[in-house]
């Protein structure tokens, strides 16, 4: 993007908002959108704030056949005092790019793209739910638009921030859940895109998790592409665990997202002067520490939940079970600092939030 001129068209038609107890996830959108075209050789164009409508596509287009696509998630939260708040959101720009560069496509331009964000939040603003753990769940997107069957990048893209009010995830204070260790289908491979956020990614994981359901977990538990032994995600979240009071991630290696959430937790962990240490974890070493009583806690992170604690995991066939099925404190505590900043209630010692003005 190349300028801050934004064509605004008003919504005449108002959509109805459902009340906070009744929302659910990605059901519901705001009354407006924000659209960006890019042409080769042009690049960045007609930016627009305008109605949330369809869109319309060639059926040729290279999004529908090769899935050229990236996206983003993030909240806004309105707090008692009135400030909407983002939290980080420069660096979820800064990874759609990342992902971005990975899938070929052309770069936004970060902080222009913000701005576009900030005045799509000002005039939707009334969509932004007051209630205790509600938020406005924004996602900004990319797709490629060029009517031509052909395997190459796509010339012509639109980028897209749609936004939706959701609900408290957990309605009755956080909740351990029960995972399955996937042994048969694998998440992403180093080398692949699974440091991106692309639609593929989240496709392919959805046999696995029909799997789960079916047999009462929340969630997969996803291990390496090459070995089937060390630990990468936790559903579409990274993962932690504490043994023995250290606390364990997997690092990053080329297959896991570098997520925000996880990123916030380390250096959260480091200002609290809790040990934390980024290297492989392996289901073996999960299993040794269960069987020692060294397991202490587990948990992923991500923005939707912020944090999901890991109350049992199933492995072979067998059941390691964490923290006697309970939040663990270290948990709790992640949560609740977490949430905290990003609602403006306790102190923001990093500068993470982004205040909008009044």
């Amino acid at each position: 993007m190349n300028s801050l001129k934004i064509r605004f068209t008003e919504n005449e038609m108002k959509n109805e908002k459902t009340p906070a107890e009744q929302l659910v996830f990605g059901t519901k959108f705001t009354d407006h959108m924000f659209v960006a075209d890019y042409t080769e050789g042009t690049g960045w164009h007609d930016h627009r704030i305008v109605p949330y409508q369809a869109l319309t596509l060639d059926p040729s287009a290279s999004i529908l056949h090769y899935g050229q696509t990236v996206f983003e998630g993030m909240k806004a939260y309105l707090s008692e005092d009135g400030i909407v708040r983002l939290f980080r959101p420069e660096q979820n720009m800064k990874r759609m790019n990342i992902s971005a560069d990975r899938l070929s496509m052309p770069q936004i331009e970060e902080e222009l793209a913000l701005e576009a964000l900030k005045q799509l939040l000002e005039i939707d603003k009334e969509w932004i739910p007051k209630e205790q753990g509600t938020s406005l769940y924004i996602r900004p997107f990319m797709i490629a638009t060029e009517a031509h069957l052909g395997v190459s990048a796509s010339k012509t893209y639109t980028f897209i921030i749609i936004m939706s009010p959701v609900g408290s995830y957990y309605k009755e204070g956080i909740h351990p859940v029960k995972i399955l260790v996937e042994s048969e289908y694998v998440r992403a491979v180093a080398g692949g895109t699974g440091t991106a956020k692309t639609a593929g990614n989240y496709a392919s994981s959805l046999k696995a998790q029909e799997v789960a359901d079916r047999e009462g977990y929340a969630q997969v538990l996803w291990l390496d592409g090459l070995e089937r032994k060390y630990i990468e995600e936790v559903g579409s979240m990274n993962v932690f665990f504490k043994i023995d009071g250290e606390v364990v991630t997997p690092a990053l290696n080329g297959s896991i997202l570098d997520g925000i959430t996880r990123k916030s937790i380390i250096e959260l962990l480091k200002y609290w002067g809790v040990p934390i240490t980024e290297r492989k974890v392996s289901m073996e070493e999960i299993r040794e520490a269960f069987l020692n009583g060294k397991l202490d806690e587990a948990f992923g992170t991500g923005t939707a939940a912020v944090i999901s604690p890991i109350g049992e995991l199933r492995w072979k066939g067998e059941l390691f079970y964490v923290n006697n099925g309970e939040t663990g404190e270290l948990s709790q505590k992640l949560y609740e600092t977490l949430t905290g900043i990003q609602r403006g209630v306790i102190e923001d010692p990093f500068g993470w939030v982004v205040e909008l003005k009044k």
